[in-house]
């Protein structure tokens, strides 16, 4: 009897299997879930936690274990590439210590068969293969910095005699990070990164600073490999609001119950998205605020996050997130806007801020004095928000409309 082929996707993965996995991989999730959510209950800390902030969407113990499995077998198959060469062709010491003797012995023949120019590709291949499990994702990944490789070339070509200005040996550190670094890092942010996962995204911007303030002369914006690797983060980015990110629409007398699936559901989709859009604005100062913007408020916020306070109680829980929210911003957005009004992308964002505070007064009326009170502060809190975005033109507006006393005050933040 044939055998019939396996359903291949289109990375070559056996379709069933995989859809298997991955159905394992959310069963497992979600039982974490559950054991953390009974657990915050027997402990009272239910109210403290929010739903999608955690690191559980992040990695599945298993998917980390086939990963370790993974590395450590590529790690060993990496050992035997050279195992049937001499010392002297694939250490770098070696071949390294051969160029010095020609570049002290017979410099201008050096120089002028051009061999500093040679030496990044001569090299690039053999400090791959050293950095063929490196991963800046990892939390104990080995700084580059303290590598063989780069502690055997750093003093290259740095002997006792006077340099030449021309001397492109001097960049030959700055060139391999050029050719070897940024390409890695490309293929991380492509296939790797997860702009959901806070961590990664911490770890990335760090390495990302790394080489912007310690190779400025190759990693800058008129480079061509510092170009495509900020292009592939950003398609990542994009993927990932188009393809990941989803808001449910959900009746508000759906959501009544704090314990019934729709509104964990709901909660969790939400608090996932902020943090998102918290992992989006670490970026800042790597990319431009125009492009930051577009992706952040008006990919994220306006988009999908603002439906979902459509949805959100009017009253405290609203203004958690509304301050959650404003958390995320850089401040160095707003400290030099002039006029009473923000950025313009924040707009809409301070016309629901504005509704709510109506909404909330409205609320109130009849309502005791103790929840009048509660209403008060709670607009108060709204202004103080608006204020903080430098929506000064809003925040003057709801605290005219409410008879909020203490404008100059909240707005100063005191």
């Amino acid at each position: 009897k044939a055998l019939m082929a396996p359903n291949l996707d289109s990375f070559g993965r056996d379709r069933a299997l995989y859809q298997e996995h991955a159905k394992r991989r959310i069963a497992e999730r979600e039982a974490r879930r559950t054991r953390r959510r009974q657990a915050r209950e027997q402990t009272g800390k239910m109210a403290d936690h929010l739903e999608g902030l955690s690191s559980d969407d992040e990695e599945t113990s298993t998917d980390i274990t086939n990963f370790n499995l993974e590395k450590d077998r590529i790690s060993k198959e990496s050992s035997k590439v050279f195992e049937d060469v001499l010392e002297s062709f694939y250490s770098i010491d070696c071949i390294k210590s051969q160029f010095e003797a020609w570049r002290s012995k017979y410099y201008m023949s050096y120089k002028d068969a051009y061999i500093g120019l040679c030496l990044p590709k001569l090299f690039n291949p053999l400090i791959r293969l050293q950095l063929l499990t490196w991963t800046p994702l990892e939390a104990k990944c080995r700084d580059f910095e303290t590598m063989l490789w780069f502690e055997s070339l750093l003093f290259y070509g740095c002997e006792e005699r006077e340099q030449e200005k021309d001397d492109v040996d001097v960049a030959l550190l700055p060139t391999i990070v050029e050719k070897v670094i940024l390409p890695k890092l490309t293929v991380i942010a492509e296939n790797m990164w997860d702009p959901f996962s806070t961590t990664q995204t911490s770890r990335m911007v760090g390495i990302t600073l790394k080489l912007i303030n310690g190779y400025p002369s190759v990693v800058n914006a008129e480079n061509k490999n510092t170009q495509v690797y900020l292009k592939a983060l950003l398609l990542r980015m994009r993927r990932t609001l188009d393809d990941d990110v989803f808001m449910p629409l959900y009746p508000k007398n759906v959501l009544e119950n704090k314990n019934s699936g729709p509104y964990l559901f709901f909660q969790r989709q939400f608090w996932s998205s902020v943090k998102l859009l918290g992992n989006f604005l670490q970026w800042y100062g790597i990319f431009s605020n125009k492009t930051l913007q577009e992706l952040s408020i008006d990919g994220l916020l306006n988009r999908y996050i603002l439906m979902a306070f459509q949805n959100s109680e009017y009253g405290d829980d609203s203004i958690k997130k509304a301050q959650n929210v404003i958390n995320c911003f850089p401040k160095q957005w707003f400290m030099n806007l002039k006029g009473e009004r923000t950025i313009s992308q924040l707009e809409n964002f301070c016309r629901y801020l504005v509704h709510l505070a109506d909404t909330i007064y409205r609320n109130s009326i009849g309502c005791s004095d103790v929840e009048k009170r509660n209403a008060r502060e709670n607009i108060k809190q709204i202004v103080k928000l608006l204020a903080s975005v430098r929506a000064l033109d809003h925040a003057m507006s709801v605290a005219s409309d409410h008879n909020v006393k203490e404008f100059k005050s909240l707005i100063e933040g005191k």
